[in-house]
């Protein structure tokens, strides 16, 4: 069975939301305002507490931790990446860059502006 594929499939624009967990709201809290100053992202929004359940090192482990949600361009990820992996506190830091395929014309030309 093949998938098939749409005839007009949405262009990729050059935004991100790259998102993190990190322990404690704090931590989160400096991390939104460490981006936002260096201008590496125009808005960052921290949420939680949520409860994660992973597997670390052969075990399952659950932790409380808080979302840092970053929306920002496809230039600024490599600095922010830099960022997040130089304040995280995890041997490995979760970083996920999710495109952002559409959205207002004029949120997204704040990103770029914000961000610049």
């Amino acid at each position: 069975m093949t998938t098939k594929q749409p005839a007009h499939p949405l262009p990729l624009t050059a935004h991100l939301i790259v998102t993190t967990t990190l322990p404690t709201e704090a931590e989160a809290q400096s991390l939104a305002e460490a981006a936002i100053a260096g201008r590496l992202a125009a808005c960052a929004q921290v949420q939680g507490p949520i409860r994660s359940t992973f597997r670390w090192q052969g075990a399952v482990e659950q932790a409380t931790e808080w979302f840092c949600h970053f929306k920002t361009t496809r230039g600024c990820l490599p600095a922010l990446e830099a960022l997040i992996t130089g304040q995280h506190p995890y041997d490995v830091s979760e970083i996920i860059a999710i495109p952002i395929i559409g959205g207002s014309a004029a949120y997204l030309k704040w990103i770029e502006d914000e961000t610049a």
